[in-house]
C-alpha cells in the first residue's frame, strides 16, 4: 500500500511558505505522493472552513512539481464539468510533462449546485460531461500519434507525456460504473472497511463484465485518533484490494502538518 496526505490549497494554510514547507517535509519523510482538492467558486454561506480561499489545484499541483522532485502528485478530485476538456488535457499535459510523469489524475463530476451556477454549467449534464472529458483526455494521450480532432478541427497535441492514471472519485453507482468502464483506479469517500466492502465488489463486478481489470482503489479520509485501531482499519482496507491511502486533515500551520505528516509515515511503516 501506497501512503500519502493532502496538501491543503484552501484557507490559512494555502500560503507559499507553507504550501512548500509541507511538500518537502512529505517528500522528506518518504511518502509516496501528495494530492490537492478543487473547488472554484464557494459561495460564501459554504467555505468549507476555507474563508473562500482557494488556490486552483492544477496550478497548485504545476507549482508543486516545481517544488518537489520524486514525491507523486496527486488532485483528489478534479471536477471535470467545471473546465473546457480541450484547456484540462492541455493543462494536464503540461504538468506530467513538468512533474517528470509523477501525476495521479483523480477525476469526478462534481456536486456543488452554487459552483454549477458561477460557472453556467448545467448540473443535470455533469455525468455526460465528464464521461464525455475523460474520453476526450484519453484519446489525447493514447492516440496512436499525436494529431487529435476536437470539435472538428484537427490539432497537435504536444507535449505528450505518459498518459496520468485516471482515478474516477465517488460512491455512486454512476461513479462506480464510470470507474469500472474509463478509469484506472476507483476513490471511494472515507476509509470503512464495512461500507466500502459491497461498493467494490460491485466494482469488480463491473469491470469483469466490461472486460477490464478491476481498477486500483484510492481512498481518502481522516483516521481515527486512536492508531492503533487506524492501523487495524487500513490493515482490513488492505485485505479488501485498497492499494493507496490519502489522510485527509485539516490543518493551518506547519507544525500540524508536520504532526500528520508524521503520523502517516508511522502507518506506512507499519502497514509496509
Amino acid at each position: 500500500m501506497k501512503f500519502g496526505t493532502t496538501i491543503r490549497n484552501m484557507g490559512a494554510a494555502a500560503t507559499r511558505e507553507c504550501i512548500v514547507h509541507s511538500a518537502t517535509h512529505a517528500e522528506q519523510l518518504g511518502l509516496d505522493h501528495i494530492w490537492v482538492v478543487d473547488h472554484i467558486a464557494i459561495p460564501p454561506d459554504d467555505a468549507e472552513g476555507s474563508n473562500g480561499h482557494w488556490i486552483d489545484p492544477l496550478a497548485m499541483l504545476a507549482f508543486l512539481s516545481a517544488a518537489t522532485r520524486t514525491i507523486e502528485l496527486g488532485v483528489s478530485i478534479l471536477v471535470l464539468p467545471y473546465r473546457p476538456a480541450l484547456p484540462t488535457a492541455k493543462w494536464i499535459a503540461s504538468i506530467q510533462a513538468l512533474c517528470g510523469e509523477r501525476l495521479y489524475l483523480g477525476v469526478g463530476a462534481g456536486w456543488m449546485a452554487p459552483e454549477f451556477r458561477a460557472l453556467g454549467v448545467d448540473q443535470r449534464q455533469r455525468g455526460k460531461i465528464t464521461d464525455d472529458t475523460i474520453r476526450f483526455i484519453r484519446r489525447c494521450f493514447d492516440a496512436a500519434d499525436d494529431i487529435v480532432e476536437h470539435n472538428g478541427q484537427p490539432f497537435l497535441f504536444r507535449p505528450r507525456p505518459k498518459r496520468p492514471p485516471i482515478y474516477v472519485g465517488g460512491m455512486s453507482d454512476a461513479a462506480l460504473k464510470r470507474a469500472a468502464t474509463l478509469g484506472d483506479g476507483w476513490i471511494p469517500m472515507g476509509i470503512n472497511p464495512e461500507k466500502l466492502g459491497p461498493r467494490y465488489e460491485k466494482l469488480r463486478a463491473l469491470a469483469d463484465a466490461a472486460g477490464r481489470p478491476c481498477p486500483e482503489v484510492v481512498v481518502i479520509g481522516a483516521l481515527p485518533d486512536d492508531q492503533s485501531f487506524a492501523v487495524e482499519q487500513l490493515g482490513r482496507c488492505q485485505a479488501l484490494g485498497v492499494s493507496h491511502y490519502i489522510q485527509s486533515s485539516r490543518y493551518s500551520t506547519t507544525q500540524e502538518f508536520d504532526v500528520i505528516a508524521a503520523r502517516v509515515a508511522d502507518l506506512q511503516r507499519q502497514l509496509r
